[in-house]
């Protein structure tokens, strides 16, 4: 039998089922590797180790009862520190949350528990999900299993490294502007943003509202349809959880895709585009080809506006949605102020990092009076036209091919000293998420020095199934 922790999570659920793997075993090796390893890659903010043990108990009382039987029962995940975990710490890896332990958690995480998997810990992320390496987290940058000297993306980098590390069998992250689907990329892993309103954001500590979306991160493609499956449904504590009948997205994993169109949008293959991202992406099209989809390439408009249009909302609703945390109610609260005033500026300057405090200001200014209509209005209209471009898009294509992010993870360092070129390293995800849309990043190859590259799948709104599909026979026959 392989090793626990080299298991996928369907694997590993199979094996617990069928009694060659307790479920006390599986979680004991997963805290080993994290006990061995994470020192080295920093995955995690929070390690649960007694609260692990007692689920495991637990989770195996329910599985020889007959009471649990799903596929993920008993399986060791890890959660990004930005969803609500009840009793146990959720910081978003910001001074400013160092001491929160929430009342309440969040519908992902819940839903979950009740398929019966066992929370390991909370995993690193940039401050408040604001970034694309994992760098701006008050508890040190998480480093890229594939290469440590390398960043694993962000901002639910400490997720996809945990999985490619083995210390967990799957993570959940969320998805604003890319940051699920390019930490897969960077670090070898499946990563799903699924279509906005399929998973519930209640309990989810929010960036931009109208963007954010929580989402999978797995060793292989069948492991995140069934997560998503367990994941998704509609919550009537979110009011923009979509109400339509449960998905069983294992249902899709079918290899064949002969009545799949793909179209390659030649706007992701210009300037930019490292010739072995391009290669590799390119090598993944003729996979698909040759597995009877027709592929063929389309122009996409609009692709330079994405980033100015996303990071105005982006920060927009980031400087509504950090508002509450004043050092009043919870979290830090500086020692030495003079008055009420003072305390809440102290704080908020003490608390917060310099990536958080850059887009809080951003978003202040373009919601000022007198750059309202100029800025913000402006790029809501912008993403209106981004929609109506993937619309004309899918009544052509199923299913748009392109890379994920135009190089290969870059070095510890690199992306900090200059903000700008971090931004345009989401040039090919941030569309995805103004459009409200699902994509999948799927592992295709790596580069000369061996860092991993991922192929971007997209699909209309609620078309996870030809996703999946499309991920499943190119995964089969790659």
């Amino acid at each position: 039998m392989s090793k626990i922790t080299e298991m996928d999570a369907l694997t590993l659920g199979q094996a617990i089922k069928s009694k060659e793997v307790t479920v006390k075993e599986a979680t004991e090796e997963y805290l080993k590797s994290i006990k061995d390893k994470d020192e080295k890659y920093n995955c995690y903010v929070t390690v649960d180790e007694e609260g692990a043990m007692k689920a495991a108990s637990e989770v195996q009382s329910k599985i020889d009862s007959g009471e649990l039987s799903g596929p993920l029962a008993g399986v060791p995940v890890a959660i990004k520190d930005n969803m609500c975990t009840e009793g146990l710490l959720t910081t978003c890896s910001s001074r400013i949350l160092y001491n929160y332990v929430p009342t309440f958690e969040s519908t992902a995480v819940t839903n979950l528990r009740n398929a019966g998997a066992v929370i390991l810990g909370k995993t690193n992320m940039d401050e408040f999900a604001m970034g694309s390496t994992t760098e701006t987290s008050y508890f040190g940058p998480t480093r890229n299993p594939a290469n440590p000297e390398h960043v694993p993306g962000g901002s639910s980098g400490g997720s996809a490294a945990a999985v490619a590390a083995g210390e967990c069998a799957y993570a959940l992250g969320s998805d604003t502007g890319g940051s699920i689907r390019q930490p897969a990329s960077y670090c070898g892993v499946v990563g799903i943003k699924p279509t906005y309103g399929t998973v519930s954001r209640y309990g989810l500590i929010a960036y931009g509202s109208s963007l954010d979306q929580i989402g999978p991160l797995t060793k292989n493609v069948s492991d995140a349809a069934a997560v998503l499956t367990a994941i998704a449904g509609h919550d009537h504590r979110d009011s923009t959880s979509v109400d339509r009948e449960s998905q069983d997205y294992t249902k899709a994993l079918v290899k064949d895709v002969k009545d799949i169109k793909i179209g390659i949008p030649r706007d992701y293959f210009g300037e930019g585009l490292d010739p072995e991202v391009a290669a590799a992406v390119k090598k993944s099209a003729d996979v698909l080809k040759a597995a009877g989809a027709t592929v063929e390439e389309f122009d996409l408009s609009l692709v330079n506006y994405a980033i100015p249009a996303y990071y105005t909302i982006a920060a927009a609703e980031a400087s509504s949605n950090l508002e509450r945390f004043d050092g009043i109610k919870y979290g830090y609260r500086t020692e030495d102020y003079n008055g009420l005033h003072n305390m809440y500026k102290k704080s908020r300057s003490e608390g917060f990092g310099a990536e958080v405090k850059r887009r809080i200001m951003l978003g202040s200014f373009v919601l000022s009076s007198g750059y309202y209509d100029a800025y913000y209005l402006k790029a809501l209209k912008v993403k209106a036209l981004i929609k109506k471009a993937f619309d004309d898009a899918f009544a052509k294509y199923d299913i748009i091919l392109g890379p994920v992010a135009p190089t290969t993870a870059p070095k510890l360092g690199e992306s900090l000293s200059d903000p700008i070129k971090m931004y345009l390293g989401d040039i090919y995800t941030i569309s995805v998420n103004l459009a409200g849309l699902p994509g999948i990043s799927v592992p295709c190859g790596t580069d000369s020095a061996g860092l991993p590259i991922g192929v971007q799948l997209l699909a209309d709104c609620f078309n996870e199934d030809k996703l999946f599909r499309t991920a499943y026979t190119y995964e089969s026959e790659k």
